[in-house]
């Protein structure tokens, strides 16, 4: 993001990036407690976003996005892959929304948690995760029938 961000007031415009919406990975994590910062219910909720793929979902809606190097304050781990808080604006100067199909915080965050599990990068771990469990969940019971 190119603007300097300053402190909020009231006279701020809508298309200052003071006035854009926040977003959280956290907020949309599954793995969450709504007491450990989870918006959402679990069912529109993803495991695990980052703020990249929070970005490239939101970019391609066509709303302005900003991402900056912050964490989440209930966040206990200060690893990177925790790292980022996205702006969004969702109104114009007048009021109006940027987009009609998005009209509030939780519009844009039940969005993204439709959009990321499309993502490529998130289609092809699954897939090559659960052929390996299964062939190890067989090979186990295998084992203990031979052994009595």
């Amino acid at each position: 993001m190119a603007a300097m961000i300053t402190s909020w007031t009231p006279d701020k415009k809508h298309s200052d990036v003071e006035r854009w919406i926040c977003i959280y990975p956290a907020y949309m994590n599954s793995k969450r407690t709504l007491a450990q910062g989870r918006r959402l219910p679990k069912s529109s909720c993803v495991e695990n976003p980052t703020h990249q793929e929070i970005r490239d979902v939101l970019v391609a809606t066509g709303l302005r996005v900003g991402v900056e190097n912050k964490l989440y304050p209930r966040e206990k781990s200060k690893e990177m892959t925790f790292r980022g808080r996205i702006r969004v604006q969702i109104k114009n100067d007048d009021g109006t929304p940027v987009n009609p199909e998005f009209t509030s915080r939780e519009s844009v965050m039940k969005y993204i948690g439709e959009a990321i599990p499309k993502l490529k990068t998130r289609q092809n771990r699954p897939a090559e995760q659960q052929p390996q469990t299964m062939h190890q969940a067989t090979t186990k019971s295998k084992g203990k029938k031979g052994r009595r």
